[in-house]
């Protein structure tokens, strides 16, 4: 077989796909990454649209290293610093071009992006047949609990006038569109319980999504039984710790499969996620990263960042006698720890050392995150706290630590306390959050690019929050997948994304699925 049959042979059994708000391409990257079954073939991204435009270039990047069998060497030399970005344009112009065709920089819902989407649907469907997949997420923050109360802080909000709680609608017309054989949403818990005008907006998504084309049947990859031909709302959580993932975020993902396809679709064939044995944790990908000391917000080197964290550590000892945890001692000890480790001086950027995971991390999920021909890890450089919360970091690392649960409002001495009027009222309760080792984080959200106050690292003697790269290995980005973009935005691309290593997992549950349609002659099309 020639060079020319067989990449012909490969294309005709792609798995051709669709993405919708990818953000920075999590998502797409999960299933970009997972090896479908015997005689099914890759997936294969035709098509990714965000219209963000530091995410967008993340998207393109990676698009762009996707056409390479390996990564190539100039990539690993400036991810480590040691030449400014490459003209990649110049360099490897055909696949540069390619990328721009995959990933769009638009925005869903114009008429422009509309018409130019039908185009390329029209080419796709005619190429892949019945291999075909929409996946996406409509943006999520009308949906999120956190959003909602943001909203309702708003003078004169009306949810029936927020666009971003109909956004799904555009979704529903791709999918309508391109009918293809499966889709998958994803979304927010808060999805399930959010309304508008009296209406349950979940039930209205479900409705219009089995409604879309020739019709939908849904699924869940819980595998639960499905009652009157749906799932029950609850059924569509996916809680990414029971997957591997580092991290407690529940989302809704729901599946779709074309009706004419589920009514014959064996059993043996529905889409199920089965739960992984072991847990990841903090520890597992957080561990083993280097240690780097927190920045200052003002007046940040080495000496004034040494000064600032001793007087730090004397104010938390000068609130000793306030203490209410029940392990003083271990609080103590944590302490004296972080004294004698702050002598050691920890770098404020991550320098050059050959990444690594803890070696507890499940086998699959390093190899998922690490590449050995990285030189550094990108993304990973801390950013400016205020000397004033220094000692509440330091504070409340040491007290997870001795307690073994991060602490709440009341547990602050009052000498530590922000001054915030509302401190004590219960709604910032947990302002102050750590990432315990031993356990998964607390969901990862845009929010981390705010302040980190919910996101300190376990390790009281850096004394900081998380780095973008941290966050981003506990949502499972590979260490080589690179963001663009100032470091708020890198922040607000990672907590917006869907885990790569839970979309690889989801992408595996649809292999028997088009393994099946694989087997059947072409299923009749929707006209247009």
């Amino acid at each position: 077989m020639s060079e020319m049959e067989a990449s012909k042979r490969q294309m005709d059994t792609d798995i051709h796909i669709v993405d919708l708000f990818s953000g920075p391409g999590g998502l797409g990257e999960g299933f970009c990454a997972s090896t479908a079954s015997d005689n099914v073939g890759r997936y294969r991204l035709d098509v990714s649209i965000e219209k963000e435009a530091s995410a967008h270039r993340t998207l393109t990047l990676r698009a762009f290293l996707r056409k390479f069998d390996v990564f190539p060497e100039e990539y690993y030399r400036w991810l480590a610093g040691e030449i400014v970005e490459p003209d990649w344009l110049r360099l490897y112009p055909e696949k540069w071009a390619a990328a721009h065709e995959e990933a769009w920089h638009a925005e869903l819902g114009t008429s422009e992006t509309a018409s130019r989407l039908s185009k390329r649907i029209r080419q796709i469907k005619a190429v892949a047949g019945d291999r075909t997949l929409l996946i996406g997420g409509p943006p999520c923050q009308a949906y999120s609990l956190v959003g909602r109360s943001r909203n309702a802080g708003i003078k004169n909000y009306k949810p029936s006038k927020d666009q971003r709680h109909f956004l799904y609608k555009e979704y529903c017309r791709v999918l309508s569109e391109f009918s293809p054989s499966v889709f998958v949403m994803e979304n927010v818990k808060g999805m399930l319980s959010s309304s508008v005008s009296g209406l349950a907006i979940f039930e209205t998504v479900l409705n219009d999504l089995e409604a879309a084309g020739d019709g939908y049947d849904l699924f869940a990859l819980s595998g639960a039984e499905r009652l009157l031909d749906r799932p029950d709302p609850k059924d569509f959580i996916l809680k990414a710790d029971d997957f591997g993932v580092p991290q407690a975020r529940h989302r809704v993902i729901i599946v779709g499969v074309k009706r004419a396809i589920s009514a014959i679709l064996p059993l043996k064939n529905h889409p199920v996620l089965a739960k992984l044995n072991h847990q990841s944790s903090v520890r597992d990908v957080l561990e083993s990263m280097p240690k780097l000391r927190s920045g200052l917000s003002k007046g940040d080197d080495d000496t004034a960042w040494y000064d600032t964290v001793v007087e730090a550590s004397k104010d938390v000892r000068a609130c000793l006698a306030d203490y209410t945890g029940h392990n003083k001692r271990g609080f103590i000890k944590e302490l004296d720890r972080v004294d004698n480790s702050i002598q050691k001086r920890n770098k404020k950027r991550s320098s050059k050392f050959m990444p690594g995971l803890h070696a507890d991390c499940a086998v699959d999920l390093q190899k998922f995150l690490g590449d050995e021909k990285l030189k550094a890890l990108s993304c990973n450089e801390t950013r400016g706290h205020m000397p004033s919360d220094l000692a509440r970091y330091l504070f409340a690392s040491c007290f997870a630590c001795a307690e073994q649960k991060s602490p709440k409002a009341p547990d602050f001495p009052e000498d530590l306390a922000p001054k915030h009027a509302n401190w004590q009222s219960g709604k910032f309760s947990d302002r102050f959050r750590v990432q315990r080792w031993d356990f998964p984080a607390t969901t990862v959200t845009s929010h981390i690019s705010k302040d980190g106050h919910y996101y300190i690292h376990p390790d009281a003697a850096q004394c900081r929050s998380l780095t973008v790269r941290e966050a981003a290995r506990l949502q499972t980005f590979p260490d080589n997948y690179h963001f663009l973009g100032n470091r708020t935005e890198q922040f607000v691309q990672v907590g917006n994304a869907v885990p790569p290593y839970l979309a690889k997992q989801i992408a595996s549950a649809l292999d028997p699925i088009f393994k099946y349609i694989g087997g059947l002659e072409t299923l009749p099309q929707q006209d247009g």
